[in-house]
């Protein structure tokens, strides 16, 4: 049976006529049998699709037409069954909702920090923070040993977030990182914008790490907005799913924990369950779960 192929990525640079671009999209997504979302804006485009190779190579082909998308990058993984119900193209405002003015990652951003030299550092015990810049139940999930939390439940909390930070950590060298790299594009600029001096974002992310260092340094797996849920450091798909009641990602530890009920409830929403139960249905629990992702960032 041939593969399934996930593809994430983005670029920032300008898009336009997006209205017919998005139309175009859509046609040539159907015509490949491609499902998952792709966004596009003005500031470029951000991805996360899945399909046979053919097709995956395909849309790449399309997309790296456009002018300033020739070096169009994207992250890989494999899964046996398709890990999206349906295809949607959207128009946005931003690729990846941040709300602050003046951050272009087209035209500039803060320097990169590759996965190799990420593991040296912390093989040699370099002085470093490692600032994750994703929502706290993506780093309940897993994260790199000491990193410090941003401490969010939306990226658009992170400028607020920057705020309550230590006051010394503007003098010290950081490292953002988060899933794919996307957030740290806007992430990383601000941060300098606001005074620290020392300021580097891991490329590619997350991901790109588990591709090229493994689990070396982290701590769990990655939590991906997907049917898959997790992954992990191979990059293949763990057994971690979404509660029925919250949505809230849980691992295997906590489908053992006595608050855990199929479709009921979890550790994090026990006695908190809505008074009138949903209706225990394939058509109620996908629908229930299609637009908790839909929420996610």
């Amino acid at each position: 049976m041939e593969p399934i192929i996930n593809i994430a990525g983005y670029h920032f640079a300008p898009v336009e006529n997006l209205p017919e671009f998005k139309k175009k999209l859509e046609q040539l997504s159907q015509e490949l049998s491609l499902k998952g979302t792709i966004l596009i804006s003005v500031e470029g485009i951000n991805l996360f699709v899945a399909g046979l190779r053919h097709a995956t190579d395909a849309l790449l082909a399309e997309i790296r037409k456009i002018p300033g998308f020739a070096e169009f990058d994207i992250k890989e993984s494999l899964s046996n069954k398709q890990p999206f119900r349906k295809m949607l193209v959207k128009i946005k405002k931003e690729i990846i909702s941040f709300g602050v003015e003046g951050i272009h990652p087209a035209s500039y951003s803060s320097p990169k920090i590759t996965p190799h030299e990420l593991r040296t550092w912390l093989d040699e015990k370099k002085p470093v923070v490692l600032l994750d810049t994703r929502n706290n139940y993506e780093i309940r999930m897993g994260t790199f040993q000491g990193a410090f939390p941003a401490d969010i439940h939306h990226f658009r909390d992170f400028p607020q977030a920057v705020k309550k930070l230590p006051q010394d950590f503007k003098e010290k060298t950081i490292v953002t990182f988060c899933t794919g790299g996307i957030r740290c594009e806007k992430a990383a600029p601000f941060m300098e914008r606001e005074g620290f001096k020392n300021i580097f974002q891991l490329e590619g992310g997350i991901l790109n790490y588990f591709k090229e260092c493994g689990s070396l340094h982290y701590q769990g797996e990655c939590f991906v907005f997907d049917k898959r849920v997790g992954v992990d450091p191979q990059l293949h798909e763990t057994k971690s799913i979404l509660c029925f009641q919250c949505q809230m990602p849980l691992k295997e530890e906590d489908q053992a924990h006595a608050h855990y009920q199929v479709n009921v409830s979890c550790p994090y929403c026990f006695g908190r369950e809505k008074k009138k139960k949903a209706p225990n249905t394939r058509k109620s629990r996908r629908m229930k779960k299609e637009a908790a992702l839909k929420k996610l960032p």
